[in-house]
């Protein structure tokens, strides 16, 4: 097994055995492993030519496309920290992250983005002409280089979570975190250099980063790089071979009733081989429904930014009931702290092995906080683990709902109401009462041509939900606020529905 230290190692002995085949699709081009390598290293001269040197940082304002790949390895040959951000961020979320990684240079996709360019155009950045495009450029001071660390103790990458408010948490993710995450990801998909893998999941989140882009480099097999999530461009990538699906429930939910509307009831694909799932609970009608759809198992996993994605994943047969999240990976340790939850078996998710980040940049006290002196990372996650080993998360500690008493885990709720033909996906969330206890909402997203009405769902969740976990109120939108990933934001539904929710 050959031992890397840095990403862009992954690139070169991908490219070794298989030169001219494609690493890479993005749009109508189909980029060869060679020239993914020699594009990688004239974009590490472009970026040295700007300044930038080992433990500097590159702030990529961007949406997928091969430059931003070919950047994040570019960072690595030079020993150059990667930030990538999302490009749909607002100006004042980019400001506060630009003002605490303090990058040396900040480029910006704006052959692909609109986003990207209106920020770019903000901040009067230049054109920078590149073989992966023309983008844009706005150098900066920079804050001091990091010292070098040993072999690959190196930080590669810092991914800025989604957070509620205060100051952005920066994850150092290292170059042995992201080649842990590529072999686990490689191998629990058994990903083989034929393989053709649709890459919707942003490069800016970690999913992408380490499951997808990461992974596809190590397997030498063809990432197919989407700019954004369609329903349309997957269905399309499916029928011309895509093999290798990662996905959140959402894309597959938005994926099923594109296909219902233009009359397909079941995907049809001869080539797709694995479809996974992941930044959610899989509710088992949801799930037999997707499967029926793949005419394939949908394999669960479970992960986050600061677990550079893996801690958990499935290998199920077609048909397999299993809703858990699946055993830990190799190498993987996973324990419950039981203190923390208010049920007998069930507890905080803690994990510990190479996969945890090294730290929150510069924020020493949130890294203590979030990691126990004998290394295991407090997830915030409540979980319950199986007779076979299985994880099993019934929700977020911070959203877990105390209604008279009683825990209510929204994921529950949302299944139930998942589970209605016309519900496209669900959000659940509490609103404090008076006296201490909280409220059940429901935010349900419907699907065309469907037409439901609130009472209708409400008498659908009477029959799976026991009083208490019923919500008081179901309320119809159009959409639920998401990240570019599609996962929904759970924060943000009271404020974004403020609206409705105080005429209800």
């Amino acid at each position: 097994m050959t031992e890397f230290t840095r990403v862009h190692e992954m690139i070169a002995a991908s490219a070794a055995p298989r030169p001219r085949a494609v690493a890479v699709i993005d749009g109508t081009a189909r980029i060869s492993w060679k020239t993914y390598a020699r594009l990688t290293e004239e974009m590490a001269a472009v970026l040295s030519g700007l300044g930038v040197g080992p433990g500097d940082r590159v702030m990529i304002v961007a949406e997928n496309c091969l430059a931003v790949a070919v950047t994040i390895f570019a960072a690595s040959r030079l020993d150059a920290w990667a930030v990538p951000v999302n490009a749909r961020m607002s100006s004042a979320e980019l400001s506060r992250i630009e003002d605490h990684a303090e990058p040396k240079v900040i480029l910006f996709t704006s052959h692909v983005s609109k986003d990207a360019a209106a920020h770019a155009g903000a901040l009067k950045a230049e054109k920078l002409h590149t073989d992966v495009g023309d983008l844009h450029v706005a150098a900066r001071r920079g804050g001091a280089p990091e010292p070098l660390e040993p072999g690959a103790e190196q930080v590669a990458v810092i991914l800025y979570t989604t957070g509620t408010t205060g100051a952005p948490k920066g994850v150092m993710l290292t170059h042995g975190n992201l080649i842990f995450a590529a072999r686990a990801s490689r191998d629990l998909r058994r990903l083989m250099p034929e393989d053709h893998v649709y890459g919707a999941l942003p490069l800016t989140h970690v999913f992408g980063l380490a499951s997808m882009l990461m992974a596809s480099a190590l397997a030498g097999c063809t990432v197919e790089l989407a700019t954004r999530f369609s329903a349309e461009a997957l269905y399309d990538a499916l029928k011309r071979g895509a093999t290798v699906v990662p996905a959140v429930p959402q894309m597959h939910a938005v994926l099923m009733a594109y296909a219902a509307e233009h009359g397909h009831e079941t995907l049809g694909s001869e080539r797709l081989r694995y479809v996974s799932s992941g930044a959610a609970p899989l509710d088992p009608a949801w799930k037999r429904k997707a499967e029926a759809f793949y005419g394939l198992p949908l394999q669960n996993g479970y992960g986050m930014t600061e677990t550079t994605a893996g801690v958990s994943g499935t290998q199920n047969v077609l048909g397999d009931p299993d809703t858990s999240v699946g055993p830990p990976l190799p190498g993987v340790e996973v324990r419950l702290d039981e203190s923390v939850g208010n049920e007998p078996g069930v507890g905080e998710v803690q994990t510990r092995g190479p996969h945890i980040m090294k730290g929150y940049y510069k924020n020493p006290t949130a890294t203590e906080a979030a990691i126990t002196e004998d290394g295991f990372m407090r997830t915030g996650d409540l979980g319950k683990i199986d007779g076979e080993g299985r994880l099993h998360i019934v929700g977020r500690s911070k959203e877990l709902i105390i209604r008279g008493g009683f825990n209510v885990y929204p994921p529950e709720v949302e299944a139930a109401l998942n589970d209605h033909p016309a519900v496209v996906q669900s959000a659940v969330v509490g609103k404090k009462l008076d006296g201490g206890s909280e409220d059940v909402l429901a935010f349900c997203q419907i699907t065309k041509p469907y037409a439901v009405a609130e009472e209708e769902l409400k008498s659908f969740v009477k029959e799976r939900l026991t009083g208490y976990k019923r919500p008081s109120r179901i309320f119809i939108v159009e959409a639920l606020p998401a990240a570019a990933t599609g996962k929904i934001l759970k924060h943000k539904i009271l404020d974004t529905f403020a609206e409705m929710v105080a005429e209800g």
